[in-house]
C-alpha cells in the first residue's frame, strides 16, 4: 500500500517534514546531448545544515535560474504525491521525486502565504516564491504532461530562503513563526504569473509584498506599468 494511503490520522493537521532529500549534480542524457541536473534527490537520514543558499550535500547544476539566496530551499507537499500519480499514470513515487529538499505534510500552497515564516528544526525558512517548472521537471517525470499538469493544477511546492541556518531533519516539526495575511497566497502568485496575467488588483497585492523574489516582483512591476499607463 502506498506510504500516502496509510498515513496514522492522529497526526492529521500537524505541519512536519517527511523526509530531507539532497543531490549533488548528475548528468543525463537528454536527446542527442548530455545535460546535468540536480533534480534526482533521495532522502537522507540524521540532521543535515540548512545554509544560507543550500543544504549541506546538495548541489544545484544551474545556478542561473536554480539556487541562491531566494531559492536556498526547496519545499514539496507530499499530499500531491498521488495527485501526480493519478494524472501521470505513474506510481512508485519516492521521497525528493519531484527534486524538492523537504517533503512536507500539513502544507498547501493554497494556504502558505509569501513571507511566511516557519520554525524547522534549527533553522527559519521564509517563504520567496512558487515553483516554476522547467524542462528538467518533464524529464524527471517521464512524460511531456508533467509540466502542463504543474502548470495547470498550482501543486508547485515553493522555495524558502534562510532567515536563520541550522540543522533541519525528517520528523521536524514545522510552526509557523509570522505570517503578513495581507500577502498573497503561492498559489495566488503561481496563478497570477501564469494565468491571470494582467489582474491588476492581485499585481498591486503582490508587488507590494516585500519578501516576493524580485524574479516574480520585477515581472509584475513591469505588467503593473503597462495597465496603468493605459
Amino acid at each position: 500500500m502506498p506510504w500516502f494511503q496509510n498515513r496514522d490520522k492522529a497526526g492529521e493537521g500537524a505541519m512536519q517534514v517527511l523526509a530531507l532529500s539532497v543531490a549533488r549534480p548528475v548528468e543525463i542524457e537528454y536527446g542527442s546531448r548530455k545535460i546535468s541536473t540536480g533534480f534526482y534527490k533521495s532522502a537522507v537520514e540524521g540532521p543535515r545544515m540548512v545554509r544560507e543558499t543550500n543544504i549541506d550535500g546538495d548541489q544545484q547544476a544551474d545556478l542561473t535560474v536554480h539556487g541562491g539566496p531566494h531559492k536556498a530551499v526547496y519545499a514539496f507537499p507530499a499530499e500531491h504525491y498521488e495527485f501526480y500519480q493519478n494524472q501521470l499514470g505513474q506510481s512508485g513515487y519516492a521521497f525528493g521525486h519531484f527534486g524538492e529538499n523537504l517533503t512536507t505534510e500539513g502544507m498547501l500552497e493554497t494556504e502558505v502565504r509569501i513571507g511566511d515564516r516557519y520554525q524547522i528544526g534549527e533553522a527559519l525558512l521564509e517563504v520567496s516564491q512558487p515553483r516554476s517548472p522547467c524542462f528538467k521537471f518533464g524529464i524527471r517525470m517521464g512524460v511531456r504532461e508533467a509540466i502542463k499538469t504543474c502548470l495547470a493544477s498550482a501543486r508547485t511546492g515553493f522555495y524558502f530562503r534562510v532567515i536563520s541556518e541550522g540543522s533541519v531533519e525528517a520528523g521536524d516539526a514545522i510552526e509557523l513563526a509570522h505570517r503578513d495575511n495581507g500577502a498573497p497566497s503561492v498559489t495566488a502568485v503561481h496563478n497570477l504569473y501564469y494565468h491571470e496575467k494582467l489582474n491588476e488588483e492581485s499585481l498591486v497585492q503582490a508587488v507590494g509584498c516585500q519578501a516576493l523574489a524580485p524574479g516574480f516582483k520585477d515581472e509584475f512591476i513591469e505588467r503593473l506599468k503597462i495597465l496603468q499607463a493605459k
